[in-house]
């Protein structure tokens, strides 16, 4: 469970820029250190308020994908449509694009330019291959800097006390466990901004880290544009992105077409988990 736990969030996650072979102003918003408690209520009201509000979203992106002994580096379109769509479009030369993917609450779907070739799967029977929580909807909470539960759609005030609330530090921390007894910990600064996300499988032997920095105004909102995403074995480091965000904007007018040319081969997700496993 714990190897496939790691292939299901990871592959996820950078599968997008693993085959690589708006706003006009903004202004900058520091972090303030948690001071004293807050009711549980008035904590999580605060950090839905702080969110990103959007119905739609798209951003550019520079996107470093760091794995052991191999390095890369490309500008990556992200689109999403809440809770339905969320697109990334890999870029690496000169915007002309080599690589798409589209993952739904219930597909993911890949094209590789490149070499003429894609996938699309039932997300269900992959999420089946692994018995964990996270889903559509928590990916879509990690990009846009948003505190999820395992497995859920939304988070309404009736879910707050499904959380552990450790309030004393620097930072305030928000964790909850899924079914799997993954554990998934949330940090925040003093305003509820969202700092960090945490996810670790039992034993602690695998983890992924997402953190958030330099937040900005953008379009009256705080978003943060930069994201350090690391993965951990063992405490140590075996790969990551760092994203940094160029461009964002919210409720625009996008288009969402994922046409597949009639002469492209189709091949299983299997075998992109059997060659990210070939990388370990």
């Amino acid at each position: 469970m714990r190897r496939y736990f790691f292939h299901i969030v990871i592959s996820s996650l950078l599968l997008a820029v693993l085959w690589l072979a708006g706003c006009k102003s903004t202004k900058t918003i520091g972090t303030v250190t948690a001071e004293g408690t807050k009711e549980q209520g008035v904590f999580f009201d605060s950090m839905m308020k702080q969110a990103l509000q959007y119905e739609n979203l798209s951003a550019r992106m520079n996107v470093e994908l760091q794995l052991p002994g191999k390095e890369f580096s490309s500008r990556v379109d992200l689109k999403i449509l809440k809770d339905r769509v969320l697109q990334l479009s890999v870029q690496p030369f000169l915007g002309i694009e080599v690589f798409r993917m589209e993952i739904t609450p219930d597909s993911i779907k890949v094209v590789d330019r490149m070499n003429k070739r894609y996938v699309a799967e039932n997300y269900i029977q992959l999420k089946g291959q692994a018995p964990v929580d996270f889903n559509f909807y928590n990916l879509q909470a990690l990009f846009t800097n948003r505190i999820f539960i395992p497995g859920e759609q939304g988070f309404t005030p009736k879910q707050y006390s499904r959380f552990k609330l450790n309030q004393g530090g620097s930072v305030v921390e928000a964790k909850i466990k899924d079914s799997s007894r993954i554990a998934y910990t949330f940090k925040a600064d003093g305003e509820e901004k969202l700092l960090s996300t945490d996810i670790t499988d039992e034993t602690n032997r695998y983890a992924l880290q997402w953190l958030y920095t330099d937040f900005q105004l953008t379009q009256d909102q705080v978003f943060p544009m930069f994201m350090d995403v690391r993965v951990l074995v063992n405490g140590q480091a075996e790969g990551g992105m760092k994203i940094n965000f160029s461009r964002i904007q919210t409720d625009t007018s996008l288009n969402f077409d994922f046409s597949i040319p009639d002469k492209y081969k189709r091949i299983t997700f299997a075998e992109i988990l059997k060659g990210l496993s070939s990388t370990k």
